[in-house]
């Protein structure tokens, strides 16, 4: 993959978590541009399925967006951790719950035009329960959803987030395999 090149580069803003700043790059065909660009660690999701079919699903509330959103159990990447390790950690204090069977979803770019985040999907399965702890400036509900019910959400417009979006796609393409999820490699550590 042919890549550019950042020549210089001046920070806007640093927060908690984000880092803004103006680069300079040099492009694949030899242009140089400035562009705006939002540093973030990443963050890593869960498809949590139950014995009965159901998927966790959190409806959280979420200012930026304006309100209620339905959403996988995920968070941001910590310092020296891996997304499989985020997403185990992030499943339990969300949803109180933890898994023995792990499958790898692949990954997305939220949005490449600016922001450096990357997030990392996971399928999870043989759950049992698990110390949960919400962050103070969480606001969630637990729910239980049949996994059909989630991705008829998808398809009318009820789950907007991307990363649930295509987490619960990719999590139906991959239990609708012929040669079924076990063929996959399991996710490791």
């Amino acid at each position: 993959m042919t890549r550019s090149t950042s020549t210089s580069r001046r920070q806007v803003f640093r927060g908690k978590v984000l880092d803004v700043g103006l680069e300079t790059v040099e492009l694949p065909n030899g242009r140089t541009a400035e562009l705006e660009i939002i540093r973030h660690p990443g963050g890593a999701a869960a498809v949590a399925l139950d014995p009965a079919g159901r998927v966790c699903l959190l409806h959280q509330f979420r200012h930026a967006a304006g309100g209620w959103l339905w959403e996988l159990p995920a968070g941001k990447i910590d310092p020296g951790e891996e997304p499989f390790a985020t997403a185990r950690r992030e499943l339990a204090e969300e949803a109180g719950v933890e898994a023995a069977g792990w499958m790898d979803l692949g990954r997305l770019n939220s949005s490449p035009g600016v922001f450096t985040e990357v997030i990392y999907l996971y399928l999870a399965r043989e759950l049992r329960p698990a110390p949960q702890e919400h962050d103070a400036h969480e606001v969630i509900e637990i729910h239980w959803v049949p996994f059909q019910q989630a991705l008829d959400w998808c398809m009318d417009g009820t789950i907007t987030d991307a990363k649930t979006l295509i987490g619960l796609f990719r999590a139906a393409r991959l239990l609708s395999d012929p040669a079924g999820p076990e063929a996959q490699q399991p996710a490791t550590a």
